[in-house]
């Protein structure tokens, strides 16, 4: 069990167990893009590269390796999630990090997403300036 003390890594000010907690154990589902969105990016803060999988549209899947991902988000110091702007199926936010160099990055991405079968998945993003 989390320390309920411990704010959640997306950012929302909530505590970890009251936010993303509940996505990334499987005991509950987002029920808002940006739920998806903010428990995704504590999915890479936790090395939790299943969800991430689990949670990208059937169809896109085979364009990501857990290898990959795991290997892109281990090397990474995550800072900070900063969401731009939320509508019903698009997420624009600014993931902030330490990349394998320790040079700080800012990650801007436009995600689109999608309801099917009562959940939420991601589909794709495009960065922005």
């Amino acid at each position: 069990m989390s320390n309920p003390s411990v704010v959640c890594h997306c950012c929302s000010g909530k505590t970890f167990e009251d936010c993303c907690e509940p996505f990334l154990s499987g005991t509950a589902f987002p029920e808002t893009a940006e739920q998806l969105m903010r428990s995704r990016y504590s999915a890479y803060v936790t090395l939790n590269v299943a969800y991430i999988l689990e949670t990208t549209a059937p169809k896109f899947r085979k364009y990501y390796a857990a290898k990959s991902i795991l290997e892109w988000a281990s090397n990474s110091t995550w800072i900070s999630l900063e969401i731009v702007s939320s509508e019903e199926k698009r997420v624009k936010f600014i993931a902030t990090y330490l990349d394998d160099q320790q040079q700080l990055t800012r990650h801007k991405e436009d995600s689109r997403f999608e309801k099917s079968g009562g959940r939420w998945y991601f589909l794709d993003g495009k960065t922005f300036d």
